[in-house]
């Protein structure tokens, strides 16, 4: 997509008032989901369990055939009703996205829930297509998809499309309170913020030499968490989520890091070496334009105390806002720097009916369809994509990395994403033993690998 033709585009939409997009002659949203497996079938769970209007499945796509059966089916038995998806609207392939989402009518819904690296091609093509759009997180890996995604989203606004962003710590009602009580200074200024991701390996963060009967391409797809072109690594997709809520805690971004990172155990336990771009173990430190810090430390190893939670400490108190996993009851605020029961000055109580922050997600994004109200969350997607990718950087090459830099580095680590087909090559190239390139900090420094 060329910048200057992004730009003519949103030229013509802003001068023009955008009529409002909804189901063509019905109060029928019809959802297309293209990438199956995982957080693609729950996404579309979760629109299909939308209690506001009729939602109809009509449309899947994937690369892989097993996904999309395996997924059709779970939601065929769950959604008897509401899944109309004949084997002529089942697509495979690196096309089948276009397909997919020919079945919809303008003011439908595509869900996107393929890796990260073909987000901005599918968001493109909803874009032209008239589509409101939920797409998964994280939606880049690098600064020229970024500031391509930037773009996209501005005309995505100025065509009155409604996009969901999948960082459901957004829409934990519990979070939303604990913003706006820090915001609004019961705990006074943030100095510090901690956030821990630590457990065993898990998804496809672990990726033994490429067996025969595969692609290097469809290989890499499938297990998407061992590439960072793919995914942004494990780094990106699974610590974006406290990334995410801690910036919007402090309300603003880092505005740059330095990191440490290693690999440790990378021999499977029959002796074969892993071939993933991953570290074991991730040590980052953000520091904010106001000199404030917030620490995230990241492993993925068995064996370990495992810590996963989130919280910050104020001039006056400190508040936990994810007492486990990404976004787990209850928040709360404290009244010293201890987190303990008599320095309780408020926490969380959700009606159970809101408790679910992936249904409150659907929930807040067809509200906001069926009434017509502003709504794209990409611009904060992307941010909260690039300061995840400046702590993996940062790590990745053992300099500090600055927001700037990160969305101004020329390494597009999957260039021409929207020309692959099942017989292109991959962006990464494996070496006689069938090992990819893995960073090297303090060698090389001016990209991942």
């Amino acid at each position: 997509m060329k910048t200057g033709g992004t730009a003519a585009a949103l030229s013509v939409l802003a001068s023009v008032a955008m009529p409002p997009v909804h189901a063509a002659g019905s109060d029928l949203i019809q959802v297309a989901l293209i990438g199956c497996g995982g957080r693609g079938g729950g996404a579309a769970a979760n629109a299909l369990s939308v209690k506001r209007g009729p939602v109809k499945l009509v449309a899947m796509a994937d690369l892989f055939p097993e996904r999309l059966a395996t997924d059709l089916t779970k939601l065929q038995q769950r959604f008897p009703s509401q899944v109309d998806v004949p084997p002529d609207r089942q697509f495979l392939g690196f096309d089948a996205y276009r397909h997919a989402m020919d079945c919809l009518n303008p003011g439908d819904v595509a869900i996107f829930a393929t890796p990260l690296a073909f987000r901005g091609v599918h968001f493109n093509y909803a874009i032209q297509k008239r589509l409101n759009v939920f797409m998964e997180k994280p939606l880049t890996a690098d600064g020229p998809s970024s500031k391509r995604m930037f773009a996209l989203a501005e005309q995505a606004s100025a065509g009155n499309l409604k996009v969901g962003v999948g960082l459901m710590s957004r829409h934990s009602r519990a979070m939303q309170e604990l913003a706006d009580r820090v915001h609004n200074g019961e705990i006074g200024e943030i100095i510090l913020q901690r956030g821990y991701r630590m457990h065993g390996p898990g998804g496809y963060f672990l990726s033994l030499p490429k067996p025969a009967g595969i692609t290097d391409l469809l290989y890499q797809v499938k297990r998407f968490h061992s590439f960072i072109w793919a995914s942004g690594g494990c780094y990106n997709d699974f610590y974006i989520h406290i990334i995410d809520h801690l910036g919007w805690m402090k309300n603003q971004w880092p505005v740059k890091a330095q990191a440490l990172g290693g690999r440790h155990y990378k021999v499977s336990p029959d002796g074969v070496a892993y071939v993933d771009q991953n570290f074991d173990v991730y040590s980052v430190e953000y520091t904010y334009s106001d000199g404030t810090k917030f620490f995230f430390d990241g492993r993925c190893m068995n064996g370990c105390q495992e810590i996963y939670n989130s919280s910050l400490q104020g001039t006056k108190g400190m508040g936990i806002a994810s007492a486990k996993s990404d976004c787990g009851l209850p928040s709360s605020l404290y009244k010293s720097q201890m987190a303990a029961p008599e320095n309780l000055i408020w926490e969380s109580k959700i009606s159970p009916d809101e408790r679910d922050p992936y249904q409150n997600e659907w929930n807040d994004l067809m509200d906001a369809i069926r009434d017509d109200k502003p709504y794209n969350e990409v611009k904060r997607g992307v941010e909260a994509s690039l300061v995840s990718s400046m702590g993996r950087m940062a790590a990745n090459t053992g300099r500090e990395i600055t927001y700037d830099q990160m969305l101004n580095c020329d390494h597009e680590m999957a260039p021409g994403v929207e020309k692959f087909t099942m017989d292109s090559p991959a962006p990464l190239l494996a070496d006689a033993s069938g090992r990819y390139p893995v960073p090297q900090p303090g060698i090389v420094t001016t990209r991942e690998y």
